[in-house]
């Protein structure tokens, strides 16, 4: 999986598998999620995210797993 921040566009990106893009849809406002051509999300994207999460909990991430 990989995570990216981009300051300018003010999203938080996360990708979860490698692979084409074949359709993309936002689900909700400023949310959106990437399909591959097995209808798999591979992607998701939050744009926006400034209003979503202040600075500081932007500079850290924290995984969890059972």
């Amino acid at each position: 999986m990989k995570v990216k921040l981009d300051k300018d566009d003010d999203a938080l990106y996360f990708r979860l598998q490698s692979g084409a893009i074949i359709e993309s849809e936002e689900v909700r406002p400023g949310v959106i999620l990437d399909f591959d051509e097995n209808d798999r999300v591979i992607g998701v994207e939050f744009l926006r995210v400034s209003e979503r999460a202040s600075s500081e909990d932007l500079t850290v991430l924290q995984f969890e797993h059972d």
